[in-house]
């Protein structure tokens, strides 16, 4: 029997060997191939261009980092202020409405910013309705009377607040959930009142949270291009527009990227290192069902007017006049033509979708099966590219896809006078790379947390009736995490949705998506024309919230069914 075990393992080591081989080979090429737009953008700094950068220093270089600057420190202390108290309201304390604003504060997360910021210029415009209502209400004329700017720095900051901040409430909540709550009652009997509590023990233990989560805020804030650009707000993310597409430089674009990708490399740094604090924040491990601060009054009509307030202006305003607009047009906006930009945004985010499912298992059964520090630092790799502007990717993505069709190309002309026009970069190959750079994190981070439930006892299972890696995969894996696999494609589906620059930039010729037809018809001053395709991404957008919102109010052990 020992020599038959002893025959059996001899036989099954090359094989096993050669799967770890292929595996490794296959998770480093990926990993080499996705990491393209950030190597592309980083060695772009060593091309001389120094005319045009003297110029771009002399003109507009400054003006781009002030704006970008003041815009990410406008957003940061605005989305702190809203994603903490509110996280801190909902998790501690309990006022009329609180079950219900549980869920609704997240729902401005499915507003992407272009669209919140066209509905307002909509709403707050001189020919919008409000300061229609001023000039008829006061008999005033245009000019009588000061009425802020929309379209301004100021404005931009405080509507890029109002969809962002739900990143902080989401984690800062998730960070209260799951704090002891025999630490805070400690305090509480060492003479901590609620203010002192708050700032004293639950703060300092969910910083490495409020820290992610605003390392998002400011990262999702230097990425726009919709807000700032209908705005005239010059930004790094303008600038590289700007050049590429005015001055006709990509040299010099993907140098002001390479600029812009020094801030995401500070952010996703100061990111790593809150996770590396978290360690020392530790709580007890016995929990307790929290019992919530009774607000009465004063106290509870300041919390409910707080949280009414962001879903308010984060939400149900802007959904309001989007859907009275889109009433008001749909039977001229909806004909073959918007039925194709459905098509065209429905199958490119499914499809990148199903291919990020497929990468995301690859990866992560690999980092389990095969586990070590080429299997880790691959998967790893991989999930970069989230921190990385839909920008710099798509300026990444095209110049060495680019520099491959035209020398194939101009190969074939010589070698064999044929052509063969632009195979990659002038079709959607290179737009769903773009997507899955973008946006691959999401599925490998979700498929991670799911695949870590299931038991390695249940893969040696399946070895012993014969199943290989793939076979474990599709026959154990995949029917026991089906719930979270649907939701990582989900979120991958919404996000491609959503996605502007990138689609600006590397889409195929008169080739229009939702969002595309969205920016199109806003810079067009067509507002309420831009309300149905800006609609339909919206109620696609709530899905994921609502998951979302349902994934956290059982993340607690002990906690009752009002959190």
């Amino acid at each position: 029997m020992p020599r038959n075990d002893a025959i059996s393992q001899s036989s099954n080591t090359p094989s096993f060997s050669v799967n770890i081989q292929y595996w490794k080979v296959g998770a480093i090429g990926l990993a080499l191939f996705f990491s393209i737009p950030l190597l592309t953008t980083f060695f772009s700094i060593f091309i001389p261009n120094g005319e045009v950068w003297r110029h771009l220093y002399d003109t507009v270089l400054m003006e781009y980092l002030g704006n970008s600057l003041l815009l990410m420190l406008g957003v940061g202390v605005l989305s702190l202020l809203m994603g903490v108290s509110s996280a801190w309201l909902i998790t501690m304390c309990q006022f009329p409405g609180s079950r219900v604003f549980s869920w609704l504060l997240l729902l401005p997360m499915a507003m992407p910013a272009y669209i919140i910021a066209y509905t307002y210029t909509g709403i707050l415009d001189v020919s919008g309705p409000l300061q229609e209502w001023i000039r008829t209400s006061f008999e005033v004329g245009f000019g009588d009377y000061w009425f802020p700017d929309i379209r301004s720095l100021g404005g931009a900051t405080v509507l890029l607040s109002l969809v962002l901040y739900p990143y902080i409430y989401l984690l800062t909540r998730a960070a209260f959930i799951e704090q002891s709550v025999c630490v805070l009652e400690v305090s509480r009997t060492l003479g901590c009142n609620a203010y002192r509590m708050f700032f004293k023990v639950a703060l300092p233990l969910a910083r490495p949270a409020i820290l992610v989560g605003l390392s998002l805020v400011l990262m999702e804030t230097l990425a726009d291009y919709g807000t700032v650009q209908y705005f005239g707000v010059a930004t790094f993310t303008t600038g590289i527009f700007r050049t590429w597409f005015g001055l006709g430089n990509n040299v010099a674009a993907a140098q002001l990227s390479a600029f812009m990708l020094l801030f995401v490399i500070l952010l996703v740094y100061l990111e790593r290192r809150s996770r590396k604090q978290s360690q020392y924040y530790h709580t007890s491990s016995k929990y307790s069902q929290i019992n919530p601060i009774k607000l009465k009054g004063a106290g509870a009509a300041l919390a409910c007017s707080l949280c009414g307030t962001l879903v308010l202006l984060g939400f149900i305003i802007p959904v309001y006049f989007l859907i009275s607009w889109a009433v008001a047009t749909f039977s001229s906006v909806i004909d073959e033509e918007f039925l194709l930009l459905i098509w065209h945004s429905f199958s490119l985010a499914l499809t990148t979708a199903i291919i990020a499912l497929i990468l995301a298992m690859f990866f992560i059964y690999g980092k389990r099966r095969y586990s070590g520090p080429l299997m880790n630092n691959a998967t790893r790799f991989v999930a970069m590219g989230y921190a990385l502007p839909g920008t710099i990717i798509a300026v990444g993505v095209m110049l060495p896809f680019a520099w491959f069709d035209n020398t194939l190309d101009a190969w074939l002309r010589e070698e064999f006078e044929i052509s063969s026009g632009l195979l990659l970069s002038g079709g959607l190959f290179i737009l769903v790379i773009a997507y899955l750079v973008r946006f691959l994190a999401v599925s490998v981070n979700g498929v991670d947390a799911a695949l870590a439930k299931v038991k390695p006892s249940m893969d040696e299972a399946g070895r012993t009736m014969g199943l290989k890696d793939a076979g474990i995969v599709r026959k154990i894996h995949m029917p026991m995490i089906k719930g979270s696999l649907l939701t990582a494609a989900l979120l991958v589906f919404v996000d491609v949705l959503k996605e502007l620059p990138a689609t600006l930039i590397l889409r195929p010729f008169n080739y229009n998506t939702l969002a595309i037809r969205t920016y199109e018809l806003a810079n067009e001053e067509r507002l309420a024309d831009a309300a149905t395709p800006a609609l339909a991404i919206v109620l696609v957008g709530i899905i994921p919230v609502i998951l979302l919102s349902l994934s956290i109010r059982k993340s607690r052990p002990g906690y009752n069914a009002r959190s």
